[in-house]
């Protein structure tokens, strides 16, 4: 009796433990348009959409590879101290942070895969819009720039 109690413990502490990570791992992201405008143009990109605590958390890890022309657009909905990090994020990003506008505050170039450094803005911001890295320098993005999307005022 006493070893079958045993037992049921563990079961239901491995089960409390990897549940979360299922939760995540399950994530299903909605899709969108945006566009970015820059002294270049206007770029029109498509991103999947982290809206939710559980979306947030799972973002673009364990992708290895991303098309050209797509990204990952986080909304915090409020103004925000944000922290950003690579853990299991298999694919180098641009980080482009995001004021209520949509305005680019901040950029975090060329990413490293795997990097548990946190990347900040220094400033609270409202979202974070993921790109495969050089996607900014390639098109010629840069801070004061903006991303136009309903969720920003766009």
């Amino acid at each position: 009796m006493i070893l079958r109690r045993f037992y049921f413990g563990i079961i239901l502490a491995l089960a409390l433990c990897v549940a979360p990570v299922l939760a995540i791992a399950d994530t299903a992201f909605e899709t969108s348009r945006i566009a970015v405008v820059t002294a270049n143009g206007t770029f029109n990109l498509n991103v999947e959409l982290a809206l939710n605590p559980n979306q947030r958390a799972q973002g673009l890890m364990n992708r290895k590879e991303m098309a050209s022309n797509a990204g990952m657009l986080f909304d915090f909905e409020h103004i925000e101290s944000v922290t950003m990090w690579m853990k299991n994020t298999l694919i180098s990003l641009d980080m482009l942070f995001l004021d209520d506008l949509g305005t680019i505050v901040f950029i975090a170039r060329n990413t490293q895969p795997g990097s548990l450094r946190h990347i900040s803005p220094g400033r609270p911001v409202r979202g974070v819009l993921e790109l495969n890295a050089g996607t900014a320098a390639r098109l010629g993005i840069k801070r004061g720039n903006r991303v136009l999307h309903s969720r920003f005022g766009g």
